[in-house]
């Protein structure tokens, strides 16, 4: 396999990413290859740094590709008066759509539904005047345009699907939409164009210490779960692993400073063709808000928010959660949805900084960097959409730790692999298709995945024309999106593209079962798999989609949780030492226990790496 193209991941760069992580001292390290890890491995490393990154499962595997795959202000949090985070966001907002990641954020207009006649319009108008207004600031386009009001006839030209006794109107604004997942796979590929050395499957089980001075991250490779350990050295490490923030935190014996709470968001996906309307829609509930969002051929209907304190590397949706998303949707719908309608499920949990309030909705979206003790950074908290602020932050903070002067951050400047020249192909999408003999439709839908690298996959059908065809059981995707995810975007396990490069286990009523046969044979090539290996790759992911689809019929969250745990990861992690805190160290150390021989017990847990 050829790895010489830009910024490409795959087996080759992973091993001698992790063969320089053996030998080498980094600037930084960085554990958690979610949006936030791989912001700051951009980050980081576009100021000069060397950079390295462990995830232990695959990119974005967590939280980062399990939301309602937004970029916005946040409408409730406006409501809840929180201003700076609003308008960070939408200034990050304006920035992606405009410079950073044209070909993967993209407008979508919305209709904020209303419920009461009088107070109500000029109340939300007045609260989406000041978010235009705020999306403006700085001189900056919002880059979306500004509200409209709807009567309710006007609403229903527009979204035929609602029951007219079930709002007074509508207002128009305008958010944008990202498939997560791609663009955290995108942040990761630009940081590797520009240095950083980045090993998906590779956990950290422990930090190296000197005294109470992190100097680094001790790793095992999941794909050789037998093999050594590998000490990562690093002059500062930056812990950004989301939800699992206090375990990791654990592993130095420094949680405390502030705690991450889980709460789960749940998204059901159903056909286009069962809701007639061409815009998605903000409802408000009593305790949260349900969009219902266009998705290629689906609508993405979400979210719930409830405390989650089980499994967090597979969050459970329970049949009570697609229960409450059903029964709220519905009451808006003419025609309403069922059990028999929902094609794809997900789960995910954001990580919420812990406050009194017993209600995750309430909690905060603002993000937190911290020192919890020498050489080591956290970054937690936060939204999707201010991943970059967020990693600014933590990278200004771990720089303080180096010997030398560090430039300020310049990722508000460097637009993602496939943005430069995005729009110029996007212009010339006609010729394109006449050129490469592939419909137009199918190439708008290539360069809204790969921007401007779409030429590297139209190379790769221009060697192998079957390439060019559609994939059997997911005729949305073509072959050759398979083969690329494998040889360039650091898929290395079968679930990796049917779950996380593409859609197809949420997109497709047999949650991909019938693709994965086709998809398995197209990786085995560049990965190397023989035929075992390959039935392995297949033997996992049936029994993937058995555990998710058992956890969907159960009443709730305990149940869902046990079945979805009935499927084991295809690269399982491995116990890692964990250190009590420093009051419980020293109360031991007074009663006679040495020190260092708690530091190198360790208790095992599992948290994320």
């Amino acid at each position: 396999m050829s790895d010489t193209t830009h910024g490409a991941i795959n087996p080759e760069t992973r091993a001698r990413a992790l063969e320089r992580m053996r030998s080498e001292e980094f600037d930084i390290a960085i554990v958690g290859g979610g949006v936030v890890g791989s912001g700051v491995a951009l980050d980081a490393v576009s100021r000069g740094l060397s950079v390295a990154l462990v995830e232990a499962r695959d990119l974005a595997s967590g939280t980062s590709s399990r939301s309602s795959k937004l970029i916005h202000g946040g409408l409730r949090y406006l409501e809840q008066l929180d201003f700076p985070l609003v308008r960070e966001a939408l200034r990050e907002r304006a920035l992606l759509l405009d410079r950073l990641a044209p070909h993967l954020v993209h407008p979508l207009p919305f209709l904020a539904l209303l419920n009461h006649r009088g107070w109500e319009r000029p109340y939300v108008g007045a609260g989406l005047v000041l978010y235009d207004t705020m999306g403006t600031a700085f001189g900056r386009s919002r880059g979306v345009p500004s509200q409209k009001h709807f009567t309710r006839t006007q609403t229903l030209k527009k979204f035929p699907a609602l029951k007219k006794d079930s709002f007074t109107g509508a207002i128009q604004y305008y958010d944008a939409q990202v498939d997560d997942a791609r663009h955290t796979m995108f942040l990761a590929r630009t940081a590797v164009s520009y240095g950083a050395q980045i090993a998906t499957r590779a956990q950290a089980v422990g930090f190296l210490r000197e005294g109470e001075h992190v100097t680094g991250v001790k790793v095992r490779d999941l794909e050789d779960p037998d093999g050594p350990p590998i000490e990562l050295h690093a002059r500062q490490t930056i812990n950004a692993t989301g939800v699992w923030t206090d375990e990791t935190q654990d592993m130095v014996g420094a949680r405390g400073q502030f705690h991450v709470r889980a709460s789960k968001g749940v998204h059901l996906l159903v056909p286009r063709d069962r809701i007639h309307g061409d815009t998605a829609l903000t409802i408000r509930t009593e305790t949260s808000v349900l969009f219902v969002i266009p998705w290629g051929r689906h609508w993405i209907i979400g979210t719930t928010d409830t405390d989650w304190t089980l499994d967090k590397a597979h969050p459970a949706a329970s049949k009570k959660d697609i229960d409450y998303l059903l029964e709220h949707v519905n009451r808006y719908l003419v025609t309403p949805l069922g059990h028999d309608d929902v094609e794809g499920v997900y789960a995910g949990l954001r990580p919420l900084l812990a406050g009194e309030s017993e209600s995750t909705s309430a909690l905060t979206r603002e993000h937190i960097v911290a020192h919890p003790v020498p050489g080591l950074v956290a970054v937690a908290g936060g939204k999707y959409t201010t991943y970059r602020v967020m990693a600014a932050d933590a990278v200004d903070a771990a720089v303080h730790g180096l010997e030398h002067d560090v430039p300020e951050s310049v990722t508000d400047r460097i637009p993602l692999l496939g943005a430069d020249g995005y729009l110029a192909r996007w212009n010339a999408r006609n010729r394109i298709a006449d050129e490469s003999g592939i419909h137009v439709t199918r190439i708008e839908h290539l360069l809204n995945r790969y921007g401007s690298l779409i030429d590297e996959l139209l190379a790769l059908i221009a060697e192998d024309p079957e390439l060019g065809k559609p994939l059997e059981g997911a005729d949305d995707y073509l072959a050759v999106e398979i083969v690329y995810a494998a040889t360039h975007e650091g898929a290395t396990h079968l679930e990796d593209v049917l779950t996380r490069r593409t859609r197809i286990s949420i997109e497709t009523w047999d949650r991909g079962l019938t693709a994965a046969e086709t998809a398995v044979q197209l990786m085995a090539g560049p990965l190397g798999w023989d035929e075992s290996h390959a039935q392995r790759e297949l033997d996992h992911y049936r029994a993937r989609v058995a555990a998710e689809r058992e956890s969907q019929e159960q009443d709730d969250d305990l149940g869902a949780d046990a079945a979805r745990l009935g499927a084991a990861d295809v690269a399982p992690t491995l116990p890692v030492e964990r250190l009590t805190d420093r009051n419980t160290r020293a109360a031991a150390g007074a009663a006679g226990e040495p020190l260092a021989a708690q530091e190198h017990a360790g208790e095992p847990v599992a948290p994320r790496g």
